[in-house]
């Protein structure tokens, strides 16, 4: 079985582009050109040269000796919150900006939750000279206000998305009526491994630089390219897609993705895709979301901001479903004792959609010859203010 995208844009029974008519011209080219743009020598030399002077990578892959010693096993963190803009979201930004130029575009639009994304891209237009509209939750906007900030002083305009949940959901629709209204000049840079083919499978090569590293530096580390882990948060999943890529069709590696299980998954207020959702279509792709009996959404809850989603991105869909990923959810408690545990053990504060994969150690079983990898996919700077009103450090 495969795990990477078919001709036709489905991973399994998961992907595809459902999408309006105004849209498919714009899907379309997208579609016919990414690959052929991706893969010419001129476009990998920059990308290749933004990530390494812009970006700074390689990032480290750091062995974390206390964290180690604590739950028996060797845990190495790979250190995506030391990029440029403090998450792995600009990996995928730098690369989208660079394949807008080439189909011509001249404004880029974007949606964000926890704001990494937005920032990500305000700080690519910036570089490029590109005018940038950035659609947030209104709640998220509170929640991630130094991130708000940091986009206006990069010149984006950030427009508040003030329906539904008033969330990432929401701002991704948002985005997209923008993108339906504006389709000839415009890109839509989509942050995550979500929306409509070939949006999952850009992203998700874009951020495959993340386990292209993890391999040589591993081997340099251990001996061997494969540990026996890679754990990573999920939301829409890019920055797992992007740990996991070069192991997919590795099954001797465990792949464990962890989920927003927020106040809990019997709760209400949870955003556990996997352990609560069916097979649906969202924001332009067949994917597990959450929905009622008659197909509404479900309004999702996190307390992380980035994982406030009610679906995954198709390739976690159907790494679930088969049983190539497993899936583990954690409450928001236990996401923030995580963080709260990585910073005093290591001097790292991180991301709060980053400290659920930390959560997950003391339920894998680890042996103390096992290897984990561990994406930390973010810093907690952006999340101080929840780390203050949780209080319980």
């Amino acid at each position: 079985m495969s795990y990477l995208v078919d001709e036709k844009g489905y991973y399994g029974a998961f992907g595809g582009a459902y999408i309006p008519e105004m849209l498919y011209p714009n899907v379309e080219e997208l579609r016919q050109n990414y690959l052929s743009i991706m893969e010419s020598e001129e476009f990998q030399e920059e990308f290749r040269q933004l990530l390494r002077d812009y970006v700074g990578r390689p990032t480290p892959l750091f062995e974390a000796q206390r964290l180690s010693e604590k739950y028996g096993a060797r845990i190495f963190l790979k250190r995506e919150d030391l990029c440029h803009t403090g998450a792995h979201k600009v990996n995928n930004t730098v690369g989208q900006i660079l394949m807008a130029q080439r189909l011509g575009k001249k404004k880029i639009i974007a949606e964000t939750g926890a704001g990494q994304h937005g920032v990500a891209t305000a700080t690519v237009c910036a570089l490029m000279g590109m005018e940038c509209i950035v659609y947030m939750g209104e709640i998220d906007m509170e929640r991630q206000r130094p991130n708000v900030e940091r986009m206006k002083i990069l010149g984006a305009q950030v427009v508040p998305a003030t329906s539904g949940s008033k969330t990432l959901k929401d701002a991704t629709n948002e985005a997209m009526r923008h993108w339906i209204n504006n389709p000839s000049d415009t890109h839509y840079i989509i942050g995550s491994v979500v929306g409509p083919h070939p949006y999952p499978d850009m992203v998700a090569r874009f951020q495959a630089v993340i386990s292209e590293e993890i391999r040589w530096q591993l081997e340099k580390q251990t001996g061997s390219q494969a540990p026996d882990y890679v754990v990573a948060c999920v939301g829409g999943g890019s920055n797992a897609a992007g740990a996991y890529y070069h192991y997919l069709e590795d099954p001797e590696v465990k792949l464990i993705a962890v989920e927003a299980g927020g106040l809990g998954v019997d709760s209400g207020k949870s955003a556990a895709t996997t352990r609560l959702g069916r097979s649906g279509v969202l924001h332009g792709s067949k994917t597990l979301l959450m929905q009622t009996e008659d197909g509404q959404v479900t309004e999702p809850y996190s307390i992380s901001a980035g994982l406030d989603y009610p679906g995954i991105g198709p390739m976690h869909a159907h790494l679930f479903t088969s049983g190539r990923g497993e899936f583990l959810d954690v409450t928001d408690e236990d996401a923030m004792k995580a963080g709260i545990e990585l910073s005093r053990l290591e001097g790292i504060i991180p991301a709060i959609e980053s400290a659920h994969a930390f959560a997950v150690l003391d339920r894998l079983s680890l042996e103390r010859d096992d290897v984990v990898v561990i994406n930390l996919s973010g810093r907690g700077d952006k999340d101080l203010e929840t780390y203050i009103k949780w209080g319980k450090y």
